[in-house]
């Protein structure tokens, strides 16, 4: 994820240091913010889809969920589809697979992050758009 506050203390330290002038860090600061509400925007408009689909190709889970509220939706979508961790760890993902998955979700990734087929023939699918 952008780090925005060490990017504005890199800005303030130029100045210090007279790399910059107040001018043209205030013109870096503004543009670093616009940066900023455009990002904010674009993870606030990004969905995370899973889908668990059986053996017949019979979607068992379907389940859309903002970006923005990945952590909130993860516990909710573990209330309602209690199976799709299960599927996942019998898939051979970890807790701590899982951990960095999302993280990456919330650090940017899009498209296709998770295509297995278990065993028995059940296919989990992560799809961030």
């Amino acid at each position: 994820m952008a780090d925005f506050k060490e990017e504005k203390l890199q800005i303030l330290k130029m100045i210090e240091e007279g790399k910059i002038t107040s001018q043209e860090g205030i013109e870096l600061l503004e543009a670093l913010n616009e940066t900023k509400v455009k990002y904010d925007e674009e993870q606030k408009s990004r969905w995370i889809r899973i889908r668990v689909h059986e053996p017949n190709n019979k979607t068992r889970v379907n389940v859309n969920i903002p970006v923005a509220i990945v952590d909130a939706g993860m516990k909710i979508v573990s209330k309602l589809a209690p199976n799709v961790n299960t599927e996942l760890k019998e898939s051979g993902f970890s807790e701590e697979d899982l951990k960095d998955l999302f993280q990456a979700i919330k650090d940017g990734a899009s498209g296709k992050l998770v295509d297995i087929e278990t065993e028995e023939g059940d296919r989990v699918e992560i799809v961030v758009e």
